[in-house]
């Protein structure tokens, strides 16, 4: 299964959640790759902890590999090479991890039909080792995403592959409003799709939305704010679902929200249970919705038609 991560803006986690979802899955035991396909800024190697890997991947990351300058692209096993010190020793059970990172001096390109046969080639070889292939998108209605929608077209090449979209936006009025365009605008994933020969209501069924960083009024220190500034986050918060479901963002289509979490705000790195039951750093709130999520990626309750 593809799984494609898509923000119309930046800094909506979702790079950092999509790499955590990828963690998680492969603590499960699947066999698990992630594509850094954010063309403008590939980021994926910090997340998991792999400093060596931005030089390593200039000229052979997959920026070069798509562009026919290395006729394969890097690969690099996470639990053998992540200077993290709680994934240094891979857990029993646990499936492969690998990241194909970006070029670090990569860049927006318009792409060529040569282009696609690339990136179709590698897809296909990739499902055969991997039961989940995560690619990271640039934000916004990119080359990267027009390339995706394009190789996974009915005649695309990848028409037959399993793929689902998650759309990251954070709990805010702006970000709201640009993760439907980015959805369902003139220029959005699902009206750019059905130019390219995809089935319109096929495609929207396959687009979930998740939100990040979304304050939990319940939790502390949200529930210990003043009287007058609950009421007003309560009224805030009534007035995003308002919205959200006027733009198509109902909640049958949100398939996770992910508390604000300090580790993920300023460090952007996985999360792990030391993080939260050794170190006491990270929230389990957090941890356990980022699980969710990884499950509810595979299950079809989830993504029933539309």
């Amino acid at each position: 299964m593809l799984v494609l991560a898509a923000s119309d803006k930046g800094g909506t986690g979702r790079s950092v959640t999509a790499a955590n979802l990828a963690y998680q899955r492969s603590l499960d035991g699947d066999d698990v790759c992630f594509l850094d396909f954010d063309f403008g800024s590939p980021t994926a190697s910090a997340v998991f902890d792999l400093p060596d890997a931005v030089v390593g991947a200039d000229g052979r990351g997959l920026h070069s590999y798509l562009q026919g300058r290395t006729s394969e692209p890097l690969r690099i096993d996470v639990w053998a090479r992540t200077e993290h010190p709680a994934l240094r020793d891979r857990p029993s059970g646990s499936g492969r991890l690998v990241l194909l990172p970006g070029d670090r001096t990569g860049g927006e390109f318009p792409f060529a039909e040569a282009d696609r046969h690339r990136f179709v080639d590698l897809v296909l070889r990739l499902r055969h080792e991997f039961d989940l292939l995560f690619v990271d998108l640039s934000a916004g209605r990119s080359y990267a995403a027009d390339l995706v929608l394009t190789a996974t077209s009915p005649h695309g090449g990848l028409g037959r592959q399993e793929n689902r979209w998650l759309v990251f936006h954070r709990w805010t009025r702006q970000h709201v409003m640009a993760a439907a365009e980015l959805a369902y605008g003139n220029a959005g994933l699902v009206r750019a799709g059905a130019a390219m020969g995809h089935r319109p209501e096929v495609l929207s069924g396959s687009i979930r939305f998740v939100r990040a960083a979304a304050p939990d009024l319940e939790s502390p220190p949200w529930s210990q704010v003043s009287p007058a500034q609950y009421v007003w986050l309560r009224q805030c918060e009534r007035v995003l679902e308002e919205l959200a479901a006027a733009r198509g963002i109902c909640k049958a289509r949100v398939l996770a929200s992910i508390p604000l979490e300090p580790v993920l705000q300023w460090q952007e790195r996985l999360i792990t249970d030391e993080d939260v039951h050794d170190h006491g750093i990270a929230h389990h709130e957090t941890l356990r919705a980022m699980r969710d999520l990884a499950q509810r990626l595979t299950d079809d309750e989830f993504w029933g038609p539309w």
